[in-house]
């Protein structure tokens, strides 16, 4: 079962729409919007519309809606044109991984070469 939206979470007042962010898609479930620190040409955040801490909450409590944030990744990798020359998505879990805002979220990175191993 999702939480309840929380008044201290930034992505949940994205939803709600009192704070702006320049989205990109929007569907039933979920959200995309470009990232304010953006690590590459392209980097949008594809946001369940419900609040979970992580993407492994997300996945456990709801596996329906993060099968749909995973799908959304794809089609903005497509709309941004970047699904053709490659992209990644990351699912930060945890400060120790570099997630800073405690609702589930996945990165959607490309337009430039992503080396490996990442940081």
């Amino acid at each position: 079962m999702a939480e309840e939206p929380r008044s201290d979470c930034l992505f949940c007042k994205i939803v709600a729409g009192e704070v702006p962010a320049q989205v990109v898609r929007e569907t039933e479930t979920t959200l995309a919007f470009r990232d304010i620190n953006p690590q590459a040409p392209t980097h949008v955040l594809v946001i369940p519309k419900v609040h979970h801490p992580d993407g492994a909450a997300l996945a456990a409590a709801a596996p329906e809606i993060a099968a749909d944030v995973l799908r959304e990744t794809g089609e903005v990798a497509a709309q941004e044109k970047i699904a053709g020359s490659g992209y990644r998505v990351i699912l930060n879990t945890g400060t120790g991984a570099g997630q800073t805002v405690f609702h589930a979220h996945a990165h959607v990175l490309g337009g430039r070469g992503l080396e490996w191993p990442p940081g």
